[in-house]
């Protein structure tokens, strides 16, 4: 489901419900969602292990690897670690009584941000270091590089914090328009650089050091006659792939920035609010009427799309090895073929939804779904 906050003055934000394109209505028959077929598996993807780590409860929490150790946390502040090869739980502390964002990994420490907006930070035993109050929640992961972490709140800033004691080194902030995504997409760093995409379609480009803006670009602007019709969020994580960066706005365009300048390379009319990723030859889009699509990353010219995936609410994509893959709203990861996008592989988890982006680490990959089922997939 896409979520909606409403921002007024005082900064309080209204959540609400809705999906795809429009209202979900269960009678629609164009909104329902597609029915899975048999077909012969080319891959095997095996659970290697599983734990529960608590319900997201309407967040979106995403696991973190650090040293051959994962940690998750959910909604309810467990912040969990376990031994990335078996799934045996090393420790549990209590992070806070609500918890809202995370799981986030910088060098040797784990980070969660809460509703009430304070950031913790932990060592990898479980050790509090130290907290600060940022004064909004935080729904994503934070992310770091060179002794600054950055973190992104609801209320749109970016903030730019002291690895070491939390300290603020600056501090940016877009105007949020009054009615946008509930965005849990981190900002992504490298080289020296800060990527992240806003509301009202732009990304944009932050010196790491300073927090000094080094360009502004509009991937996808609003239009419509309503405030509904006029959300153009880029709600994902933004993707640096060689000299250019891609990304995805929700009822807008998928395309790719030049990541000197931020002039655009390519566009297309796609919208998504789950996100995108890259290999060395295409981008693959998780669309927001379920089809996944993999376009030619040079051109933005479409390779393959696959339908049957309508209407079942998809998560982040992840390229890897030689599928693609994929979680959905209703507990199932899909295996597509890089080659054409036929299904190569499936496997069911606890049937609530895997929005939080997958992530691949040392032979395994990462899914945590809506019910605090924390999966460890290998593909075979």
């Amino acid at each position: 489901m896409i979520r909606l906050a409403r921002f007024v003055p005082a900064t309080v934000a209204i959540a609400v419900a809705v999906s795809g394109c429009g209202l979900f209505s269960s009678k629609d028959p164009r909104t329902l969602p597609a029915q899975l077929r048999t077909f012969k598996p080319t891959v095997n993807l095996k659970v290697m292990w599983r734990a529960s780590v608590g319900k997201a409860e309407g967040f979106t929490f995403t696991p973190a690897m650090i040293d051959k150790r994962v940690y998750a946390t959910g909604a309810d502040g467990k912040l969990t670690a376990f031994d990335a090869a078996s799934g045996r739980q090393l420790w549990r502390v209590e992070a806070a009584k609500r918890v809202s964002g995370g799981v986030g990994a910088v060098n040797d420490r784990v980070v969660v941000g809460t509703q009430k907006g304070e950031l913790l930070t932990f060592d990898t035993n479980g050790k509090l270091l130290w907290k600060t109050e940022l004064g909004a929640e935080i729904l994503a992961p934070v992310t770091a590089d060179a002794g600054t972490m950055v973190v992104r709140t609801a209320d749109g800033h970016l903030l730019g914090l002291n690895v070491e004691d939390g300290k603020r080194k600056w501090n940016y902030q877009r105007v949020t328009p009054t009615l946008a995504l509930r965005s849990s997409a981190p900002a992504t760093v490298t080289r020296g650089a800060i990527f992240s995409g806003f509301p009202s379609g732009v990304v944009t480009a932050l010196e790491l050091s300073t927090g000094r803006v080094g360009w502004e670009s509009t991937i996808a602007a609003p239009r419509g006659a309503t405030e509904l019709e006029r959300i153009a969020d880029v709600s994902s994580e933004p993707v640096v792939d060689g000299d250019q960066i891609c990304a995805a706005a929700y009822q807008g365009r998928v395309g790719c920035l030049d990541i000197a300048n931020g002039k655009s390379v390519w566009s297309r009319d796609i919208s998504s609010s789950a996100g995108i990723a890259v290999d060395d030859k295409y981008l693959y889009v998780s669309e927001e009427s379920g089809a996944v699509e993999a376009l030619d990353k040079k051109t933005g010219a479409s390779v393959w799309k696959q339908k049957r995936l309508t209407n079942r609410r998809l998560g982040t994509p992840l390229a890897y090895g030689n599928v693609v893959l994929v979680g959905d709203g209703f507990g199932f990861i899909h295996a597509l073929s890089k080659e054409d996008g036929s299904f190569a592989g499936r496997v069911a988890t606890d049937g609530s939804a895997l929005s939080s982006p997958p992530q691949a680490e040392n032979g395994v990959v990462l899914f945590q779904t809506a019910n605090g089922g924390l999966y460890a997939v290998q593909v075979q």
